[in-house]
């Protein structure tokens, strides 16, 4: 009897791990978090004379940290609308405790900091957490011209 109570539980938690996967594979994290060498090759190389934005998609770039409740809330948020915009915009996120360098070249000193960086336009810096709506205006008004 115990025996089959151990190889009912084995064939459960194999079974609930097959469907974590299945499910992470449908739902994949739209929200790519970079390293500063990551960043200097897809966003800004920020060490360069003149800072070229080096992408042809509008993107955001959320600096956070991982005990930072705000950023945790926002989070979520970004996921949301990372799956929503699509291909129309990228969605990044920077870990200012690993990233030190990077956070410091942009003078991030309070987060969540967020950079909404438009195709052909200055990129611009908002400080703190925000509704779902409120990231959609921005979007809508900063990166796509609406």
């Amino acid at each position: 009897m115990a025996i089959a109570v151990i190889a009912a539980m084995t064939l459960t938690a194999c079974s609930n791990a097959g469907a974590k996967n299945t499910k992470e594979q449908v739902h994949p994290k739209a929200v790519k978090e970079l390293s500063t060498e990551e960043f200097k090759t897809r966003i800004y190389d920020f060490t360069a004379e003149e800072m070229v934005y080096l992408s042809d998609k509008p993107a955001i770039v959320d600096f956070y940290a991982s005990w930072c409740g705000p950023c945790r809330q926002i989070a979520p948020i970004l996921e949301e609308l990372a799956i929503e915009y699509g291909d129309k915009i990228d969605i990044y996120k920077v870990d200012i405790s690993k990233e030190k360098k990077l956070a410091r070249a942009f003078n991030i000193s309070s987060i969540p900091a967020v950079l909404y960086i438009p195709v052909g336009k200055d990129p611009v810096l908002t400080i703190g957490a925000r509704q779902k709506g409120k990231f959609k205006t921005e979007i809508d008004t900063i990166l796509l011209g609406k």
